[in-house]
């Protein structure tokens, strides 16, 4: 504004602006020059400062329904990367399909496969059956989880489904259930949990094997599908993802995927000691008493114990690339 006004100072106004224009070119051409410092140094000051006012007035003018959105975009996603605490032989040639803690460093695990499904009874540090049941050969033994002492046993392409006592598997009763199909089990000790293969996470009443609720489980707005074998650790539903090496943390009140955990390091662990012949990642145990989370995949030959640790460094690739397939078709 100061440099605008000694280009005018010896311009005559014109008619239209004359009486502003007259007065400030009196004061710049005035013959005292601490007026002209006078005048400078109030300029300058009220520069910057109407440029700010107009930039606070562009801020605010700015919907208050932008700003949860920009908040939500700028939270960074919470995943898991993985430590081996111990490694424990398995069975390479289980078919795992449903895996919990018995207590006493033993898991209770359901296998997969016609003719050979199984229920069984293993011991932790040895991989040694300590108890099986062999299945007829119509089934194909799935999701497990234990409520009052009684393992329940899904089956798949069937909506049948078996009732052990846990300390004697000759002892077992038929049940029916109305998800669309058998996968997943686990409990938080008052429902079951059950998946289909789909997005759905369902609620069943133990007793009767209803249906209370459905939930669709859900990633950043996107359906999660192939929800697989499952566990309850901590008032969320873990669940493997088939055909990826993730776990889903599932919130069960809204079915909202809260985290992830990565456990792709295990497989090529396997692949490097030329253990080619494994199949997919699934199996999740916990030991609430000791904290403990175990697991497996079917035909792997090593069962491990975890830990989990928050990535510290952002992923190269979106996780729904590498953890939210497209729904499997059998």
């Amino acid at each position: 504004m100061a440099s605008g006004g000694r280009r005018r100072k010896n311009t005559p106004p014109s008619p239209k602006n004359k009486s502003s224009l007259g007065t400030v070119t009196h004061s710049i051409t005035s013959s005292d020059p601490s007026s002209k410092r006078t005048f400078l140094k109030n300029h300058l000051l009220i520069t910057p400062l109407v440029i700010l006012l107009l930039v606070a007035l562009l801020f605010l003018s700015i919907s208050s329904n932008t700003f949860p959105a920009i908040r939500v975009r700028n939270v960074p996603n919470r995943n898991y990367a993985i430590e081996v605490v111990n490694e424990f032989p398995h069975d390479p040639s289980a078919f795992t399909q449903g895996l919990l803690y018995g207590g006493n460093d033993t898991l209770y695990e359901s296998t997969g496969l016609y003719h050979q499904s199984s229920l069984r009874k293993v011991d932790i540090g040895t991989g040694e059956i300590l108890a099986i049941h062999k299945m007829d050969s119509t089934y194909f033994g799935e999701g497990l989880t234990l409520f009052n002492d009684r393992l329940y046993q899904v089956t798949w392409l069937k909506k049948i489904g078996f009732i052990y006592d846990r300390n004697n598997f000759s002892k077992f009763q038929r049940f029916t259930h109305q998800m669309e199909d058998g996968w997943g089990l686990a409990t938080d000790g008052e429902v079951l949990f059950g998946t289909d293969g789909s997005s759905t996470l369902y609620h069943i009443d133990p007793q009767n094997m209803k249906v209370l609720q459905k939930k669709v489980v859900t990633y950043d707005g996107h359906e999660v599908h192939n929800l697989n074998e499952l566990e309850y650790i901590n008032d969320e539903v873990w669940a493997n993802v088939l055909q990826t090496d993730c776990i889903a943390r599932i919130s069960p009140k809204d079915g909202v995927v809260r985290e992830w955990i990565l456990l792709h390091s295990l497989r090529k662990g396997l692949l490097a000691d030329r253990r080619n012949n494994i199949d997919v990642l699934n199996g999740i145990a916990w030991d609430k008493e000791k904290s403990r989370i175990f697991v497996t995949g079917k035909l792997w030959p090593k069962l491990y114990e975890i830990k989990l640790h928050p990535l510290r460094e952002q992923l190269n690739v979106n996780i729904q690339d590498i953890c939210m397939p497209p729904r499997f078709q059998f």
